[in-house]
């Protein structure tokens, strides 16, 4: 088939999936509560239907009630069970997938529960509705005329008692259809390599011969590879090899700190930059417009939202709030309820509604990623909007970051303290702090109120780190490149201090 005729039809049958998603649009709730039954008839047989009497669940009310709010260290019992080929325990389907998450908060390894469900019609059909969307606001894309760049786990498929274990991307491309990965680059076996380092190098020679039209991946690992495509390349800029690039679909990390230098690196005024938010848990918000910073809340995947106000996290009698009770700028911790069988289930991330009408979202951090020693409640989206601020000012360009606190001593006042990898250092580091300090006073009236006349906390301080820091920590730690993250903020001092030993 001509590949113009190819990208013709390839976009007309992506389109027709736009009506579905106008529906839940406009009948959001009713979509939500049609999953959560489905979900509990589905599952009513299940030694957990059975326990928690799924077939008698009528109403959204009785489901909360009944069904306490859960972690992973809770059904890790019932996730061992299953890993060791025991099933019907949370979801009728047999579970042969488990999607290896370690993040950076915990040593020990979670083991997500990855259902054929979840994978058809969460996990792949998200990735046909990034492509709905974006064609859909792009009509005259050429996206289809080449291929996707596609960035992800370093990690292969491990087998245990019959089951699989590995990152979600190696799950997703084991399992993908043989038609997606025509359309990709590398190959499986390039992107299933298992060295960081020499995949890098695989994934270059494959892929700087191809007509690369998107990419996709981790905004930080994704920097690191098309840096490293121009240096192999002896190119300006990532334009001059692929002159076809139109759209970069990143999501894992905030993209805010690294936008000035793929601009940089793509100067193009029409490329698209299209965000996602998904996990190993599953797939939740695509960016629906060019140019946005929200993303809809996609409401048909098989997941069941609710929510915990911050305000109330943690505490004996929490607030739990299904969609259809939402505010608009509240911080959020999400909990879901999914078909892999996961049931009111604490995912660790955070996020504030930008609108209702239709449900849209920014993830605004993690649950344990925030900075809270005096009071102060930063919050990893005022973190990025501050050094986004203070680059700007400085003409300064970030690679990585991480903060916590200095606690404080009999005869010493609190500060944070911050180390700092910079792609372009700004020229005075002090001016800098200056800035910095500033947007988070500006953006956060909990800190500006700890930092008055320095009663309660001091002016940060912040440490220039050296060339590679992060790169060499997270490899001492063995999790190099794909779903590897960075944790920008923490209540205590344990990744800091370990990168401050590292920075000497």
């Amino acid at each position: 088939m001509p590949i113009p005729l190819f990208n013709s039809i390839a976009s007309w049958l992506l389109k027709k999936r736009y009506h579905q998603i106008e529906l839940f649009i406009k009948y959001p709730g009713e979509v939500q509560e049609e999953v959560l039954f489905q979900l509990l008839e589905i599952a009513e047989d299940t030694q957990i239907g059975r326990r928690y009497e799924f077939e008698t669940i009528s109403s959204y009310r009785s489901f909360a009630d009944r069904i306490p709010i859960t972690s992973y260290e809770e059904i890790e019992p019932l996730i061992e069970r299953t890993r060791k080929g025991e099933q019907n325990i949370f979801w009728p389907t047999s579970i042969k997938w488990f999607a290896k998450s370690s993040g950076t908060t915990n040593a020990k390894s979670k083991f997500i529960p990855v259902s054929a469900e979840a994978l058809e019609d969460c996990h792949y059909k998200s990735g046909k509705d990034l492509l709905c969307l974006y064609l859909n606001n792009n009509e005259n894309s050429q996206l289809f005329t080449g291929k996707s760049l596609r960035l992800g786990g370093s990690k292969e498929l491990y087998e245990d008692n019959g089951t699989f274990f590995g990152d979600l991307s190696a799950i997703l491309i084991d399992n993908m259809p043989f038609w997606a990965e025509l359309s990709s680059t590398p190959s499986n076996k390039v992107s299933l390599m298992s060295q960081w380092e020499s995949k890098m190098n695989a994934i270059i020679k494959e892929s700087i011969q191809e007509n690369v039209t998107s990419l996709a991946g981790v905004p930080s690992w994704m920097l690191v590879l098309l840096s490293n495509v121009l240096e192999e390349t002896g190119q300006k800029n990532i334009l001059d090899v692929w002159e076809n690039l139109e759209v970069y679909f990143h999501g894992g990390v905030s993209f805010n700190p690294y936008r000035e230098q793929y601009q940089n690196l793509l100067p193009k005024s029409n490329f698209n930059y299209y965000e996602v938010y998904n996990a190993s848990e599953g797939f939740f918000a695509i960016q629906d417009r060019n140019n946005a910073e929200d993303l809809l809340l996609m409401l048909d995947y098989g997941i069941f939202y609710e929510f915990i106000p911050m305000n109330f996290y943690g505490q004996e009698d929490q607030k739990v709030v299904p969609l259809w009770e939402v505010e608009l700028n509240q911080n959020y911790a999400i909990i879901i309820t999914t078909n892999a069988g996961l049931w009111r289930y604490k995912i660790g991330d955070t996020v504030r509604f930008t609108s209702i009408v239709p449900y849209r979202i920014k993830v605004t951090g993690r649950t344990k990623h925030h900075i809270n020693a005096f009071g102060e409640e930063l919050i990893i989206e005022n973190a990025e909007e501050a050094l986004k601020n203070s680059c700007q000012k400085t003409g300064a360009e970030i690679m990585d970051y991480t903060a916590a606190p200095i606690f404080m001593s009999s005869n010493s006042k609190g500060a944070h303290e911050w180390i700092i990898e910079f792609r372009k250092a700004p020229e005075d580091l002090d001016y800098f702090t200056e800035v910095l300090d500033n947007a988070l006073k500006s953006l956060n009236s909990d800190y500006e109120a700890k930092r008055y006349n320095n009663m309660t906390l001091k002016m940060p301080k912040v440490h220039k780190a050296r060339k590679n820091l992060f790169y060499d920590w997270l490899k001492v730690k063995d999790k190099l490149g794909g779903q590897h993250k960075i944790p920008r903020l923490s209540n205590e001092r344990l990744y800091l201090d370990e990168l401050l030993n590292l920075n000497k």
